[in-house]
């Protein structure tokens, strides 16, 4: 069910590319780099970029354009044809890595998407000069382990550290709270609840990587901002904005 959801998800992405205001990106960019003058819409870019091997100096072009645009402006929807371009690699990522979270592939499907999202933000145009498509493929992989090693290194410590213990140096009366031995659980049902709102249209989706990314993350405004061409006191009005949509309907549903 979860792969279904998925490929739903992957085709409403593409129908969002069809729409006038993507089309508008894909003209502008037209005028910047005259490579991209042969593609109409944005369905041929993604046919070209899926076409052949991931070292073609063509896929640069294509892929530099894109992310130059987002560099200079941080619009949102440039991220969004970015994960078009990418939604094969990432689910071939998705599929190689399906041990380090056997029991949730929604998780695991989350954290790429994250480190996807990070790469992209984070890539420095100046520094990197080919094989671009590569290096934010490698680097989703290398934020994604480390985003994983975290959990397993947490996990370790719990095994080695005697329960009976804990729960005396904590207070319990009845032995462990679950969410405090395993906090990977209150995770898990935090995005659960961030996703649902993100389905249900009560925040966008810029509002749903700013809140994973501050929240559950632990990534503070000020970097979040920087990396999302924002000014940190807009990232923090848009969390609060968010916050309020997702409380005001809490609160409803009471």
């Amino acid at each position: 069910m979860a792969s279904v959801s998925r490929n739903r998800d992957r085709a409403r992405l593409e129908r969002q590319l069809e729409t006038k205001e993507y089309e508008e990106l894909l003209f502008g960019l037209r005028d910047h780099e005259p490579f991209l003058q042969q593609f109409c819409v944005w369905a041929d870019v993604l046919a070209f970029m899926r076409r052949g091997t991931s070292n073609d100096p063509s896929k640069d072009t294509v892929l530099r354009a894109i992310l130059a645009a987002h560099g200079a402006d941080g619009d949102h929807r440039w991220r969004t044809i970015l994960l078009a371009v990418f939604w094969p690699g990432l689910g071939a990522i998705h599929f190689r890595k399906r041990p380090w979270d056997m029991d949730d592939p929604d998780e695991l499907w989350q954290r790429i998407f994250w480190a996807f999202h990070q790469s992209v933000c984070r890539i420095d145009l100046a520094r990197r000069r080919d094989r671009l498509v590569q290096w934010i493929y490698n680097s989703t992989i290398h934020r994604l382990y480390d985003d994983y090693r975290r959990d397993w290194i947490h996990a370790e410590r719990e095994i080695a550290t005697d329960l009976e213990e804990m729960a005396n140096l904590a207070g319990a009366i009845d032995g462990v709270d679950p969410d405090w031995v395993d906090l990977r659980d209150m995770h898990r049902r935090e995005l659960a609840r961030l996703q649902a709102h993100l389905d249900a249209g009560r925040i966008t989706e810029p509002d749903f990587l700013l809140l994973v990314g501050t929240r559950l993350y632990g990534q503070s405004i000020s970097e979040y901002a920087r990396d999302a061409g924002l000014k940190t006191e807009a990232a923090k009005k848009r969390r609060q904005r968010a916050e309020a949509a997702i409380r005001s309907h809490e609160k409803e549903m009471l």
